[in-house]
């Protein structure tokens, strides 16, 4: 596409399934910003732990930045999702 490049980096990867955490992060090495509209593919094969486990992978990540378009369009779509997250609505009076 117009405007996109793709690069590879080296990510880790911590996953933890517990009472406690649910949790799976990839963090980028070399501290690469990731921005509206870019999107990360972590290479590699699906990774599964049990429950009450926690794990840690290193494997390769391709990062495909966002063209001007992709990247404004983001940010305004995501302006009105934000905006779901803030509709609250109480009823006055008590329930009967």
């Amino acid at each position: 596409m117009i405007g996109r490049t793709s690069f590879d980096t080296p990510c880790h990867i911590a996953i933890e399934q517990s009472d406690e955490h649910f949790h799976a992060h990839v963090e980028l090495e070399g501290d690469v910003a990731i921005y509206p509209g870019d999107s990360v593919h972590v290479h590699g094969a699906p990774i599964q732990i049990a429950f009450g486990e926690r794990a840690s992978f290193d494997r390769m990540a391709t990062v495909t930045r966002a063209g001007p378009l992709t990247r404004a369009w983001t940010k305004i779509a995501a302006y009105f999702d934000f905006a779901e997250l803030y509709e609250v609505s109480f009823n006055p009076g008590s329930l009967k």
